[in-house]
């Protein structure tokens, strides 16, 4: 009992207006980075295994509805990102980092992250050959794999299916209800049984060139166990189809089928408007839903209240954004007042073996990492 007692010490002593306390040995850190440029997610597996998802860097592209840059707009988002991963990490490298997919708002930061933090392997969904990339994409990726060649990264692609590619790296043997399982990559998707995987689309060369899988639609994603807690993250694949399109188009159902109940998700591309339908929810049934939020039409109107719809699937769930924009509030007005926190870095806090968890605010606008609020604990059902 005692040194259960003493490993949550420091997840009990989280106080509000207190520095965050320090990641301890057997907890599960899940930390949504907020620059207000785009996505990251940062994790320290239970024996201390490190993985950086995504590092966004909108540079200029926001546009007038772009959230402000958190903290500020003094350095590229890529090195706020590194600075918060150096703060928290229990030793100063990732032990791997991924991207969901080629677009600015989740990869153009990744070789600013890569410059002041070691990787010792990146995933991706195109690695080598980086098919099916539209023409705007190249630029980005050219950076991006220059920066692999330069550190000489060690490089794998994503593969959809396989529970083995990213495990821990120091004690895999103390936690052996730990497992990451690659759920979906290139429109290719795991059917829940075994290391099984099928293909969402016909194949491409019987699809005219406008229906073929446009990027967001190819992202890896995966979903992350500890024990009785289930982490659901899928990049931008949509829901809905477009007018007059096909029913494979909708990439969630495939996902929600194979993966189930899941305590917390990440809203697939931002909760736009094409995303997060209804049998996805009603399958995944999230206790905590995270919208990591860089514009103003996120998330769409019809995409909260379908979260928020006690229709759509019973019982208590929690909605957490990053940032919140005054043009959204002006738009989807009071349902906005039933988000839980609507700025500020998110850290999903699970207890050492997963029976229990926490989600925590955290200061984004400077480094201070103090605590603003405590949300939990709740249970893994």
């Amino acid at each position: 009992m005692l040194p259960l007692l003493l490993a949550l010490a420091p997840l009990l002593a989280q106080q509000v207006n207190q520095p965050l306390p320090a990641w301890t040995e057997g907890t599960l850190d899940i930390h949504q980075i907020n620059t207000g440029r785009g996505n990251a997610t940062l994790f320290i597996l239970p024996d201390g295994t490190s993985m950086l998802l995504d590092a966004g860097d909108l540079g200029r592209n926001a546009g007038p509805r772009g959230v402000p840059a958190k903290p500020d707009a003094s350095r590229p988002p890529g090195e706020w990102i590194a600075r918060y991963a150096a703060r928290v990490l229990p030793s100063p490298a990732l032990d791997y980092a991924l991207l969901t997919h080629f677009h600015d708002d989740h990869m153009a930061g990744m070789a600013d992250v890569g410059a002041r933090l070691p990787i010792r392997k990146m995933l991706d969904r195109g690695w080598p050959n980086y098919e099916g990339l539209e023409p705007y994409q190249v630029p980005m990726l050219d950076k991006y794999r220059a920066f692999l060649k330069q550190k000489q990264v060690d490089t794998e692609r994503f593969a959809a299916g396989r529970a083995n590619q990213i495990v821990l790296r120091r004690a895999p043997q103390k936690y052996p209800n730990f497992q990451v399982r690659n759920v979906l990559v290139n429109t290719e998707v795991w059917t829940g049984v075994a290391d099984n995987t099928r293909q969402q689309y016909p194949r491409m060369e019987d699809l005219a060139p406008a229906d073929r899988p446009d990027e967001n639609r190819r992202s890896l994603g995966f979903k992350l166990s500890y024990g009785k807690f289930d982490y659901g993250t899928f990049g931008d694949i949509p829901g809905r189809t477009r007018e007059g399109g096909a029913p494979w188009e909708d990439m969630e159902s495939a996902v929600a089928k194979a993966v189930g109940p899941l305590e917390a998700v990440i809203l697939n591309h931002h909760g736009n408007r094409d995303s997060t339908n209804a049998f996805y929810l009603a399958s995944t049934r999230p206790q905590v839903v995270i919208d990591p939020v860089w514009s103003s039409d996120h998330p769409a109107h019809d995409v909260l209240d379908r979260v928020l719809s006690q229709r759509v699937y019973p019982g208590p769930r929690d909605v957490f954004a990053t940032n919140m924009a005054q043009a959204n509030r002006d738009v989807i007005g009071p349902m906005l007042n039933s988000l839980k926190s609507s700025q500020g870095h998110i850290l999903i806090r699970v207890d050492p073996g997963g029976a229990t968890f926490r989600v925590v605010i955290v200061e984004d606008g400077d480094e201070s990492m103090k605590v603003l609020a405590i949300h939990g604990p709740y249970q893994s059902r």
